[in-house]
């Protein structure tokens, strides 16, 4: 990747690696060094792996240095760790080899997957910024089982570019926005991020670099570091993409792609303006860069008065001769549903469609004929998700300037979360202390590579008002235990270890 993503391998994908590991019993070098040997053993760290020094450990983790201190001898003591004079700290060469686990070598969105893998778990998690399913779904399913089932079961079911009549669908939904589109022109995917990891293997493989917005959602970081590409950060405003830095960008680099969440930006939330919008076609016709659309949550707007009007697609706006592709999901309906798909030139959608019949060899099709059912009523479920969607906004944002007040951030124009930015502190160490108090923090470093949001965090609003209510006690907990005490917490140390 490009260098700016560099200090990504510092420390903070050991942090990542550890989880939730102050949970549990015992005191916290014990956790501590528990946590380091399971990642030993899962194969996340490798024997010779480099590990930071105590005081770079104890910051990381807002832990005294006493703690790693302890930590480090108790693994030494099992021989999960060598230490040598001038080589520092290591996992041990003896350490049993494994598999690799998974993980995006140097990602950052490790903290998001994991807890997709595990579940809820005992803490109150803001890794992902996800809906409720609406009841919708459940009279489409009636639907398909009493209308649909009997010709789709006459199918063999194989259908890798997606159904006939959800593409057409799809297909309708754009034309209507702007965007004429065939049923030729859309594929439809497991969610929005298979279609962003398909675009990844057949689009980005061999291009040098990306342009990306900063910040950006660190798993599409993580798709974009799988494939080798160097990724570019551009910043935002609040119009969108900040369009002289995108021009200096597109100028002195000269990437091939540029990326852009233009309908509700994750996580700032922004919506692109028409002139924004205009203005980034130009460029990208200029300087000749494909541009891909990622507008996974189009369809989470908020019912505000005087709330903006959305925009046709961006690849409206793109000139004849400039190549686009438009990445989009059933968001707003229900996360679970996992539909999602790209609309693109044909011969693009070829290619992919091969590396999806390698993958799973085409999703599954009762979920695609309810999702063509619900098409129709989507008008319907957005507005009355845009009005519950501003409730639990408001309830947040009222929240936290009565317990929180020094936080800021700017209301969004849509989406699930607010973008909040803590006053002259490092998210990541207060990450650490929330944990401490129950809630799971992504830090604003994990999505932009530039340290230019290392005070920020993700706060996803979309939960049980009681489960708001709560969160927010616990993070003004946390952030009375910061400001009070300071990153590190003393404890009694274990002077032999048995």
């Amino acid at each position: 990747m490009a260098r700016e993503l560099d200090r990504f391998s510092r420390g903070g994908d050991l942090v990542a690696v550890l989880g939730d590991w102050t949970a549990g019993d015992g005191p916290l070098y014990r956790k501590l060094a528990d946590a380091v040997a399971r990642a030993v053993d899962e194969g996340a760290l490798s024997a010779g792996r480099r590990l930071p020094s105590e005081r770079e450990l104890a910051k990381l983790l807002a832990v005294s240095r006493a703690t790693v201190v302890a930590a480090y001898e108790d693994l030494e003591v099992r021989e999960v760790l060598e230490r040598k004079q001038g080589s520092g700290t290591r996992i041990s060469a003896a350490a049993r080899a494994v598999p690799a686990d998974g993980r995006v070598n140097g990602g950052r969105a490790a903290a998001t997957f994991q807890r997709l893998i595990d579940g809820p778990g005992s803490v109150i998690s803001l890794a992902c910024a996800a809906d409720a399913g609406v009841p919708e779904v459940a009279d489409a399913l009636a639907e398909v089982a009493r209308y649909d089932l009997p010709g789709l079961l006459g199918d063999p079911g194989y259908q890798v570019r997606g159904l006939s009549a959800l593409r057409e669908a799809v297909a309708d939904y754009y034309s209507n926005q702007g965007l004429p589109t065939s049923p030729d022109e859309i594929m439809i995917t497991n969610g929005a991020h298979q279609a962003l990891v398909l675009l990844s293997e057949v689009y980005l493989r061999g291009a040098s670099t990306v342009a990306v917005e900063a910040p950006s959602w660190q798993p599409c970081l993580d798709v974009l570091r799988d494939a080798g590409v160097g990724a570019v950060p551009v910043p935002l405003d609040d119009e969108g993409i900040d369009e002289r830095r995108l021009a200096a960008v597109l100028a002195e680099h000269r990437p091939s792609v540029l990326y852009l969440m233009p309908t509700f930006h994750n996580p700032a939330g922004v919506l692109m303006s028409d002139r924004r919008r205009r203005r980034v076609a130009e460029l990208a016709a200029r300087y000749d860069v494909a541009v891909i659309e990622d507008n996974a949550y189009a369809g989470c707007t908020l019912a505000r008065e005087g709330a903006p009007e959305i925009p046709a697609p961006l690849s409206a706006y793109l000139p004849a001769g400039v190549e686009s592709v438009v990445v989009e999901s059933m968001k707003a309906v229900w996360g679970g549903l996992r539909i999602g798909w790209i609309r693109g030139p044909r011969g693009l959608l070829q290619r992919c469609a091969r590396r999806k019949a390698l993958a799973d060899l085409g999703g599954p099709i009762i979920e695609q004929a309810i999702a063509a059912r619900l098409f129709p009523r989507l008008p319907e479920i957005v507005k009355t998700g845009s009005v519950e969607r501003a409730e639990r906004c408001d309830q947040a944002e009222r929240l936290i300037a009565e317990h929180l007040p020094g936080w800021t951030w700017r209301t969004p124009d849509g989406g699930s979360s607010l973008w909040l930015a803590l006053p002259e502190r490092d998210a990541d160490v207060f990450a650490q202390i929330a944990l401490r108090h129950g809630v799971e923090v992504i830090p604003g470093s994990t999505m932009d590579p530039t340290g230019a949001h290392d005070n920020y965090l993700r706060l996803p609003f979309m939960q049980d008002p009681e489960v708001l209510d709560e969160l927010v006690r616990r993070l003004a907990d946390a952030w009375g235990d910061l400001v009070r005490h300071g990153p590190g917490e003393e404890e009694p140390r274990a002077r032999t270890i048995v």
